[in-house]
C-alpha cells in the first residue's frame, strides 16, 4: 500500500478527529508554555492547526465535528467541576456577594449593549446580532441562545471563542496597565470577558482568582440565557 494509501486509512478512521484536536492542543499548550507569549493561545492555535490539517486532508466541518463529538461532549462536565474552586472559596464568595452581583449586572449588560450597538451600526443583520448577544458566556449556553434568538450556533461559536481568546490576552496586560491586584476582580474581569478560556488564565493565578472568574461566567450565562430571549421577546414585540 502507497504512503498515500495508509494516510487515507488514517485520515478516515473514526478516531481521527479526536486524535487531531488532542494532539493540536498538547502541542499548542506546549508552544504556549514554552514561549509564555499570552497571544499564543493554546486554544487559538490548537484551533489554527486543525482548520489547516482539515483543509489539507479535505475533510468538511461537518464529518469533522460529527467524529470529535466526544471531546464536545466534555464541555458540560468540565463548566460544572468549575464548581470545585467555587466551594473552596465560598466564605470570600459571601463576603463579595453584592459587589459580584452588581459587577455582573453592570458589566454584563453593558458588555452586550456596547457590542449590539456598535454591529448594529456597522449595518450587522438579526441573525448576526443574535449570535454576537451572546459572545461572553461560555460556549453551550450562546449557542442555545443564538438558536432561540434566531442566530446561528456555529456562528456563535466562533464568536465565543476570539472573544475567549482576545479577552485572555489582553486581559492580564489591562488589568497590569490599570493596577488591579485584587483577585476577586480579576476573577470576575476574566469571567465576564472572557469566559471559561479566562476562567483557565484565572485559575493560572490562583484559586480565589479562578472561582471569582467561575462565578462571573457562570453568572452571567444563566442571566443571558434567561434574560436575552425575553428582552429580544419584548422589542420584536414592540415592533
Amino acid at each position: 500500500m502507497s504512503e498515500w494509501g495508509i494516510a487515507q486509512l488514517v485520515i478516515d478512521h473514526p478516531l481521527f478527529p479526536v486524535g487531531l484536536t488532542l494532539l493540536a492542543f498538547q502541542f499548542a499548550l506546549m508552544v504556549y508554555k514554552r514561549s509564555g507569549w499570552l497571544v499564543l493561545q493554546p486554544v487559538l492555535v490548537s484551533m489554527l492547526l486543525v482548520v489547516g490539517t482539515l483543509y489539507l486532508c479535505g475533510m468538511d466541518y461537518a464529518t469533522y465535528r460529527q467524529g470529535a463529538e466526544p471531546i464536545a461532549f466534555l464541555l458540560g462536565p468540565v463548566t460544572i467541576a468549575l464548581a470545585v474552586p467555587l466551594y473552596n472559596n465560598i466564605k470570600r464568595i459571601r463576603l463579595l456577594a453584592a459587589p459580584v452581583l452588581l459587577t455582573v449586572l453592570f458589566g454584563g449588560t453593558l458588555t452586550v449593549a456596547l457590542t449590539l450597538i456598535i454591529a448594529s451600526t456597522m449595518g450587522a443583520e438579526l441573525p448576526v446580532l443574535a449570535s454576537l448577544s451572546g459572545k461572553s458566556v461560555t460556549m453551550p449556553i450562546a449557542m442555545l441562545v443564538a438558536e432561540q434568538l434566531g442566530g446561528l450556533a456555529s456562528l456563535a461559536a466562533v464568536f465565543v471563542m476570539i472573544t475567549g481568546v482576545v479577552g485572555t490576552a489582553l486581559g492580564p496586560w489591562l488589568l497590569g496597565l490599570f493596577k488591579i491586584t485584587h483577585p476577586a476582580a480579576r476573577g470576575l474581569s476574566y469571567g465576564i470577558n472572557a469566559h471559561a478560556i479566562g476562567t483557565a488564565r484565572a485559575l493560572e493565578e490562583g484559586s480565589e482568582c479562578g472561582a471569582f472568574a467561575a462565578l462571573g461566567m457562570s453568572l452571567l450565562g444563566v442571566i443571558s440565557a434567561v434574560a436575552l430571549p425575553l428582552l429580544m421577546g419584548w422589542a420584536l414585540a414592540a415592533l
